[in-house]
């Protein structure tokens, strides 16, 4: 047999393999992406004239992206947003990596239950976590009122306009820090501990490893953790929704994904969502590949 043939049959062999995933790509992911795509140049529209006319679905062209992009409540959800995803991404990003780096300390003591109980939270289900903190955040059973009441003070509003967006953003900083920092820990332990030792005979102390060996080492990591950061805050939809319940300060389109769901299973305008959709995959997309340009480009400098 020759190596073209036996090529040959190892090529099929690979696409045989692979097409249940593919297969499951087209069918949960290209496919409901092209359907939205679809509904987000078309809408219903009166056809006949009157009350009693009827709706027919017809292509508008740019007409639903027109209409979100000059739809003031979906900007102050973005705004909402660009400002929730400032103080997430930053806060989870810093402890993501202080945690990753004191776990892979020589001398951090009880490493494996430390790791265990920072990655912990990651396992509760966001909306699960949503509702302990809610608990948490409520004035009747919270026990931070409690406290305060206790020392004869107002306890602090949570769930109130001037907070609520901070006390959002801690359900997620609690949740997804664990998993941030295993990913990082993960990419410290694969470094050889020569170079390590390489750099203590030369006088570097464990801060100075720490900056100038681990962190540019584990860039790559940096990068991917940095991208789901920024992936599930543009998606945020479960945190405010679960808190929306017990808080007034949060409305149905308080933030874009909240909009997009209002729109279309409560208004029943799935064209207008689905014009939304594709901006904020646009959007996803986009951050994604200006955060890979930035650092490749940072790390070609280099």
């Amino acid at each position: 047999m020759s190596n073209r043939t036996r090529g040959n049959g190892g090529g099929r062999t690979a696409y045989v393999l692979l097409a249940p995933a593919l297969l499951l790509l087209a069918a949960f992911m290209l496919i409901p992406i092209g359907y939205s795509l679809w509904l987000s140049f078309r809408a219903n529209t009166a056809a006949g004239g009157g009350l009693l006319g009827a709706r027919k679905e017809q292509f508008v062209g740019l007409d639903n992206y027109v209409a979100a992009l000059t739809d003031p409540v979906f900007w102050e959800g973005m705004g909402r947003m660009v400002l929730y995803g400032v103080i997430v991404v930053g806060v989870m990003f810093v402890l993501a990596v202080l945690f990753a780096l004191l776990l892979d300390y020589a001398k951090t003591r009880l490493r494996s239950v430390w790791r265990i109980l920072i990655f912990l939270p990651y396992a509760v289900p966001g909306i699960i976590a949503s509702l302990m903190w809610g608990f948490i955040y409520l004035p009747d059973v919270s026990p931070i009122h409690q406290v305060f009441e206790a020392l004869g003070l107002p306890g602090p509003d949570f769930l109130g306009s001037g907070a609520v967006l901070f006390s959002t953003a801690n359900i997620a900083i609690w949740g997804g820090t664990g998993f941030n920092m295993i990913i990082l820990y993960t990419a410290l332990r694969s470094i050889p501990s020569e170079i390590y030792e390489a750099a203590r005979i030369d006088g570097a102390s464990e801060l100075r490893i720490a900056l100038r060996i681990k962190l540019p080492l584990i860039a790559p990591a940096l990068v991917l953790t940095m991208i789901f950061a920024l992936i599930a805050t543009i998606q945020v939809y479960n945190e405010p929704t679960a808190l929306s319940s017990i808080s007034h300060a949060i409305t149905n389109s308080w933030m874009p994904m909240m909009k997009i769901y209002t729109d279309a299973f409560v208004l029943n305008n799935t064209y207008l969502a689905a014009a939304e959709s594709v901006l904020i995959a646009l959007l996803t997309f986009g951050v994604s590949m200006g955060v890979m340009r930035v650092t490749r480009r940072q790390r070609g400098d280099d």
